[in-house]
């Protein structure tokens, strides 16, 4: 009898061994089903307080954690592509990134981050590629706008995604095609009301403190996200600061005639030296976005080229940079590529079409926190009209473009290592 009881807890502690010893990878190549909602079960490990592996540069950024069998369900639930692999087979991968001359790394990645959505409340997810993404790959997040910015909601967050938004109060500078349209008239109503309701006698006055919230978040340590139009104004709204470059229709009275020389670029994150645009009929906020006409491209041959950094001395923007591919489809938005000869020195340029001279995704720091900006609106609709069908991500669950966004929200997970160069 005692023979027999040795022997079953001799197999039970054997299994327990075992599946204690296993790991599971999500490899990140071609060979994965979907890429988008495998950074959500990376993001749900984390709400577990399972810590995972971020594999920088192996099999296009692949992660492992350690075996549980509910992780493995959820792996199946959500039909990504997963390896069960033993302990002496993952200390072999590991052996293989950490070798000298290999260009990878391992991150820890430790706690889920609290993640904010900047945007109005009458948007629907799929008016943004963030909010559409997040959904898709099942990662939670709250909708914050301007009345919980100024109440002093940031500080519970670490990241933040700024919806496609106008910071300089101009309405999106949608007035020559649409201020007859019902939705425009509205959209204008309730943020005339917000700033009155806040205590500003301008649209334009709210979404200036509103940045400055934003930009004292940065300063404490979190981490912005923008794309297409809330890039190129957040930066226009810095450095216009106490100068009026907003016309009568907007906020019932002119702008100042010398505001383009009152600009302190000084202040801004990205950029130096624009020109802003002074005509209120045209659809376009400066001349950091690079012009149509200035673009010979089409939807058939539009790519940027991903940087390769170095991941052991460089982890950030090789963090923000991990893909199966790194010649990524070009993309539209009301503010599509940044001009390059208006980018500060110091931002670290991580996509860019070199041909054109226009940069599409960069990255910088501003005091103990970092900022991303990614040009164009929607990363599978090459021009996203306004009114346009969402975009079906179960249709594009391996889109590089979209992996770009997902990689910024996992990056405040890691645990950091001093950059090296």
């Amino acid at each position: 009898m005692f023979f027999r009881t040795a022997t079953l807890l001799l197999c039970l502690l054997l299994f327990a061994f075992r599946s204690m010893a296993s790991t599971i990878l999500i490899p990140m190549d071609e060979t994965q089903k979907d890429h988008l909602k495998s950074y959500g079960i990376a993001y749900w490990a984390l709400t577990k307080h399972i810590p995972v592996d971020w594999l920088l540069n192996y099999r296009g950024g692949s992660f492992a954690f350690q075996h549980a069998p509910q992780l493995e369900n959820e792996l199946v639930v959500r039909g990504i592509s997963y390896q069960v692999i033993s302990d002496a087979q993952y200390n072999s991968v590991l052996q293989e990134v950490s070798a000298p001359d290999a260009n990878m790394d391992v991150v820890k990645l430790e706690k889920a981050p609290k993640v904010a959505v900047y945007s109005p409340k009458t948007k629907m997810p799929w008016d943004d590629a963030v909010t559409l993404v997040l959904t898709y790959a099942e990662i939670p997040y709250d909708v914050l706008y301007d009345e919980e910015i100024m109440k002093g909601d940031l500080p519970k967050y670490d990241w933040l995604h700024l919806h496609h938004e106008d910071f300089t109060g101009q309405y999106g500078k949608f007035y020559a095609s649409y201020r007859n349209y019902p939705w425009y008239q509205e959209q204008q109503a309730e943020s005339e009301a917000m700033a009155s309701k806040l205590g500003f006698k301008k649209v334009s006055q709210l979404k200036l403190a509103v940045v400055n919230k934003i930009k004292d978040f940065c300063a404490g340590g979190g981490f912005l996200f923008a794309m297409c139009s809330a890039t190129d104004t957040y930066d226009i709204a810095l450095a216009a600061e106490g100068v009026d470059i907003v016309e009568a229709m907007f906020d019932g009275d002119g702008a100042d005639p010398q505001a383009q020389q009152k600009l302190d670029f000084t202040k801004t994150f990205a950029f130096r030296d624009f020109q802003i645009s002074r005509n209120p009929l045209e659809y376009e906020y400066s001349n950091i976005d690079m012009q149509p006409q200035e673009r010979p491209v089409t939807e058939d041959n539009d790519y940027f080229q991903l940087f390769t950094f170095s991941a052991k001395y460089d982890p950030i923007p090789t963090m923000l940079t991990q893909n199966h591919e790194k010649t990524i489809k070009g993309f539209m938005g009301q503010t599509t590529a940044f001009r390059k000869s208006l980018v500060k020195p110091e931002v670290v340029v991580m996509g860019e079409n070199k041909e054109l001279g226009e940069i599409r995704y960069m990255h910088g720091t501003y005091a103990r926190g970092t900022w991303t900006f990614y040009g164009g609106h929607d990363p599978e609709d090459y021009q996203h009209l306004v009114g346009e069908d969402p975009t079906d991500l179960a249709l594009h669950p391996n889109s590089p473009g979209y992996r770009l966004i997902l990689n910024n929200i996992l990056f405040p997970a890691a645990k950091k290592k001093k950059q090296k160069t």
